[in-house]
């Protein structure tokens, strides 16, 4: 039997109805995994005690014999996107903290149902705000990985769910929340060689979860494999009344249906994310991905997507204009942190309040979005992004007149390291620019680990699939998966 901190969700189910372990043995492990991996920044909270007792339940209903759930005695990290009851929850975020939620998201709300357990809250990038994890107002995560160059670089996890990725790439979670604005859970999960899912628009409800831009937010599942991730995003996903851009449709048997065989698919290879620079590397795993797709049964076709490069410019307004009001609600008043200077007035305490709390590049895009939000630009700037979001949309639904699937790069280059390209916030924004075309037309994706770069470090593939087709994604990502059989993972140095 392999150790249980190696085994995923999928293997621990078996283990469990197998007798092989209890879930409470599951829960201490990687209760122990949490501790020992201090070093990495991860969790911005522990809550043993809320693993521990999701596994006695499920030890108690696995030997009555009662109907097991999708994530019966799985401990998982939960992204601190998603609040909490009685769980501080900040989005890593100083105007935040102490904040605790009276009420459960209920994405987190379906997981517990379905038997997970909480090892506890994720580090990540401020209110969902970044590409590296180095937003965090309480420190950056650091990947698990290192260059075989010999050096110790600390590398970034990617964001914004970088704490997500770290846990699940170090095994120090089994599986972990995400959320995925622009690609804020496969550029991470291609960081650190984990295989990451974004859903249809609308297939996870938004609801208790912090908002970032409420157009592009979308949960998801982040885990070792494709399986897990369908498993997962069974147990999150389901329509809620709560949430107004919640399906009503029924919630599919993703991992039942996973079939390899694409035999009459059609891939298509759009020709514009072929972009200059891009290293050789990237260039030669797309190849070889066209192959195994090849290999499984699939047909390749061009495509043209001709309005790709407009994409990043159309997102770098549409979400900070949502961002500025959205976080117009954190003013010192109703909850969170209140910077109230002697003598202040109301608009002293709003302005001190937002300075001290949030950081730069969350002061970034709120004032971003101001600015096309604002009298004389809406239509110029605001209005004309959403133009041309229409048209990205377009390309898609023309593109699916030729094929099923997409198949693309998910990041333009493997992890870099901390600090890199902090002071360059265009440069950390063309990390999201083969993954923010799939969120601007809300359509279901997925990075899975292909391969490594010549310094050692994980590289993923996309797969991008038509609106409420998630089956066909996750197949083609298991067709994938089996033919790069991607076992790497970093070696434990924290």
């Amino acid at each position: 039997m392999s150790n249980i901190s190696d085994l995923g969700i999928a293997g621990i189910r078996d283990g469990l109805t197998g007798g092989d372990f209890t879930a409470r043995e599951v829960a201490e492990t990687f209760i122990g995994r949490v501790s020992a991996a201090k070093p990495l920044n991860a969790f911005l909270v522990e809550t043993p005690d809320h693993a521990l007792a999701a596994a006695d339940v499920a030890d108690k209903a696995i030997a009555a014999g009662e109907t097991l759930g999708k994530m019966v005695g799985v401990p998982i990290g939960m992204k601190d996107l998603f609040c909490t009851e009685g769980v501080e929850t900040t989005a890593a975020s100083g105007i935040l903290e102490g904040f605790t939620p009276q009420y459960e998201s209920t994405v987190s709300a379906n997981l517990f149902k379905a038997g997970a357990g909480m090892l506890g809250k994720l580090n990540m990038d401020q209110f969902a705000m970044g590409s590296s994890n180095e937003t965090s107002a309480f420190g950056n995560v650091i990947s698990p990985w290192r260059r075989n160059d010999g050096g110790n670089t600390d590398l970034a996890p990617g964001g914004s769910s970088g704490g997500s990725a770290a846990v699940v790439s170090g095994r120090i979670a089994p599986a972990a929340t995400g959320t995925d604005t622009g690609g804020s859970i496969r550029q991470p999960a291609a960081f650190v060689g984990i295989t990451g899912f974004k859903p249809t628009y609308g297939r996870c409800s938004r609801w208790g979860t912090i908002a970032f831009a409420s157009s592009l937010d979308q949960a998801g599942p982040m885990a070792q494999d494709v399986r897990d991730c369908a498993i997962m995003l069974e147990a999150m996903a389901g329509f809620d009344p709560k949430d107004s851009t919640s399906l009503e449709l029924p919630v599919p048997d993703w991992e039942a249906a996973l079939n390899s065989n694409l035999a009459g698919k059609k891939i298509g290879i759009p020709k514009e994310y072929r972009v200059d620079n891009m290293p050789a590397e990237i260039d030669a795993l797309w190849e070889q991905g066209i192959a195994w797709l090849k290999d499984a049964g699939a047909t390749i076709v061009d495509v043209s997507l001709p309005h790709t490069k407009y994409a990043l410019p159309a997102y770098y307004i549409i979400a900070p204009a949502e961002a500025s009001s959205n976080l117009a609600r954190y003013d010192g008043v109703r909850y969170g942190s209140r910077d109230l200077p002697d003598g202040a007035g109301l608009q002293d305490m709003y302005a001190a309040t937002r300075e001290a709390g949030f950081g730069a590049e969350v002061k970034r895009r709120i004032m971003i979005g101001t600015y096309v939000l604002s009298a004389g630009y809406y239509d110029a700037y605001y209005t004309q992004a959403q133009k041309v979001r229409t048209l990205i949309s377009q390309d898609f639904e023309k593109a699916w007149n030729s094929c099923d699937l997409l198949l693309t790069p998910t990041a333009p280059s493997a992890a870099f390291g901390l600090g890199e390209k902090a002071d360059d916030p265009l440069a950390m924004y063309l990390n999201d620019v083969f993954t923010v075309p799939s969120s601007l037309a809300g359509l279901p994706a997925m990075s899975v680990p292909t391969g490594l770069d010549g310094q050692g470090l994980p590289l993923g593939l996309q797969i991008i699939g038509k609106a409420l087709d998630e089956q066909n994604v996750f197949n083609a990502g298991l067709a994938l998966e089996e033919r790069a059989g991607f076992v790497a993972k970093p070696e434990q140095w924290w």
